[in-house]
This record gives C-alpha cells, sequence and structure tokens, in this order.
C-alpha cells in the first residue's frame, strides 16, 4: 500500500496537506492522506499517482522522496500491513470527489492544526507517522512498527513497536 504526503497544489505551499475524508463500513469517517492498495504490475509511485487521481482529481507533476514506511503485524487477524509514503513535490488540476471504490466522500487542503484534528479519526499507524512529517520530527526515510492487539475493531488496542 502506499499514501501520498501532498503539501502544495498547482506550486503553493499549504502549510498542511491534502486529506480525504473515507467513509468505513461502520459509517465512521477517516481523514487519511490519499492512497490506497498498488495493483500488480505498478511501481509504488505509479499506484500513488493513480490512487491520488482516482480519489481526489488532482494530477502527480512530481514526486520527492519517501519519507516514511510503516509495518501493521496484526497477529490474531493473520494479516500484515506494509505502507510507504511518499512526498509529491506538487499536484495540479482541480479537487474532484469520484472515487470508483465509493469510500472517499470528501477531500479537503488543510493547515497542518486542522490536520492533526482530522487525523486523530485514524488509526495511530496512519496519524503517528503523518504528524511527525507534519511537525518536522521525522529524520530521513522514517520507519513506524505497529502490532494490533485483538479481533474486533472496538476492543482491539495498537502498540506501538520500537
Amino acid at each position: 500500500m502506499g499514501g501520498a504526503l501532498i503539501p502544495r497544489v498547482h506550486g503553493v505551499e499549504l502549510d498542511g496537506l491534502v486529506l480525504v475524508g473515507n467513509r468505513r463500513r461502520d459509517r465512521s469517517v477517516e481523514w487519511t492522506p490519499p492512497g490506497g492498495v498498488i495493483d500488480r504490475g505498478e511501481s509504488i509511485r505509479e499506484g500513488l499517482a493513480r490512487e491520488v487521481f482516482e480519489e481526489t482529481g488532482l494530477t502527480v507533476a512530481g514526486w520527492s522522496d519517501l519519507r516514511y514506511s510503516v509495518i501493521v503485524e496484526a497477529p490474531q487477524l493473520d494479516w500484515r500491513l506494509r505502507v510507504e509514503a511518499w512526498e509529491a513535490s506538487d499536484v495540479v488540476g482541480e479537487i474532484v470527489v469520484a472515487d470508483p471504490d465509493g469510500i472517499v466522500e470528501e477531500v479537503r487542503q488543510v493547515a497542518s492544526s486542522e490536520a492533526m484534528t482530522l487525523l486523530t479519526t485514524s488509526p495511530q499507524w496512519v496519524h503517528v507517522p503523518v504528524g511527525h512529517w507534519l511537525n518536522g520530527s521525522l529524520g530521513p526515510a522514517g520507519s513506524f512498527r505497529f502490532r494490533i492487539i485483538g479481533t474486533d475493531r472496538s476492543t482491539s488496542r495498537v502498540e506501538r513497536l520500537e
């Protein structure tokens, strides 16, 4: 999976980033950077560019660097998630919500302070690394690891591993 960190639109710094509001099965909304599953045969950046366009209508004009990676292990659910978050050097176009998966309901360009508030709706493995990136406390190509304990979303807990 991949996530796109978009700090500028049409060359204008946002002092924040672009976030998407994702409707979940339980009808809650989680705010995250745009991104998703990379299709077979796509590079991570090709897949991310596709996901950004599908979810936001914006076209990635170029990529900067890999900013961080995340590994989430859920041993009791028998799954493992690996995410790479890449920073877009710029995006162009107009925001259009036309997610073919029907998950994204809203797209916002937000300042860092609003982003941190919205991101509290997302899982810890999303908002912790994005928060580090936003406040500049992320080292080059940072790495984060998390473990989910439990099998039910409402009662499970997430641990950050060092």
